[in-house]
């Protein structure tokens, strides 16, 4: 199936953020990519909705086509860019779809109650309070995982999937790690990881999906019933068998399905 978007060029702080929007029926999912992601790491996951759902998707800012925007880069003001995108398209009702980093970023702009929020979807989030595991240490080693085109390999290969991406995947994967300024590279493994958001996620009023991957490494099942649920009690906790941290692009027909059936039974 052929998914046709236009491109839009939404106003944000310092600049634009160049948008693809597929019009249909709402709510419209709006997915807010991972650290090192783009808005090509939901391609698969668009293309098995129904073609009458209405998506948005984006590259945040100093990473892909939004590289160029000026810093600085913290969560709260990439949930600034995330508001000023859903006011610049001027949505109805719109369901928030972050992935890992995105699931930070997420769960700050819905804290704010935004006009149209009728839920949130977070695959694989960063808990809202750092574990104990993040130190300093731990903060810079990952600091130097999307060095190059190796490392960003091997931690594909040993960290991020639990499957294989195919070669054309594994390929814009590394293109898109790669491709970011480097102020903006750093500001999650260094400081963003460490930010708690819990006051946030327990402000949250709307209602919410987890998916979770059964052998995700970095966010695992058991830690997000431990670090997450408690701060978001209204959320629907599921887990997607055999995936690892990249659910959108290990699991896309799963992650699609999940989303569809959430956002249809919102009842907007």
């Amino acid at each position: 199936m052929t998914t046709v978007s236009t491109t839009h060029h939404i106003l944000v702080a310092d600049g634009s953020i160049e948008v693809r929007r597929r019009r249909g029926s709402g709510p419209t999912l709006v997915f807010v990519h991972y650290w090192g992601g783009s808005a090509g790491t939901w391609d698969a996951v668009v293309e098995r909705l129904p073609a009458d759902r209405a998506t948005v998707r984006f590259d945040q800012r100093g990473w892909g086509s939004s590289r160029a925007l000026p810093g600085p880069y913290r969560l709260d003001e990439l949930a600034d860019d995330l508001i000023d995108i859903v006011k610049g398209l001027g949505l109805g009702t719109f369901v928030l779809v972050g992935h890992s980093m995105g699931g930070k970023v997420s769960m700050l702009a819905a804290a704010r109650r935004p006009p149209g929020l009728a839920g949130m979807a977070l695959l694989a989030p960063a808990p809202p309070e750092p574990l104990a595991s993040v130190t300093a240490e731990y903060r810079d080693s990952l600091s130097h995982a999307y060095d190059s085109a190796r490392s960003v390999g091997q931690a594909l290969d040993h960290v991020l999937t639990a499957t294989p991406l195919a070669g054309a995947v594994r390929s814009a994967v590394v293109r898109d790690s790669l491709n970011s300024d480097e102020a903006a590279r750093l500001e999650w493994p260094l400081r963003g990881i460490a930010t708690d958001v819990t006051d946030a996620a327990r402000a949250i009023e709307a209602p919410v999906l987890v998916l979770a991957g059964e052998r995700d490494q970095v966010e695992p099942p058991d830690v997000l019933r431990r670090c997450l649920l408690p701060s978001v009690p209204q959320a629907r906790f599921e887990i997607v068998p055999a995936s690892g941290h990249l659910l959108p692009l290990e699991a896309p027909a799963e992650v699609a399905a999940a989303l569809e059936d959430f956002a249809g039974g919102l009842g907007c």
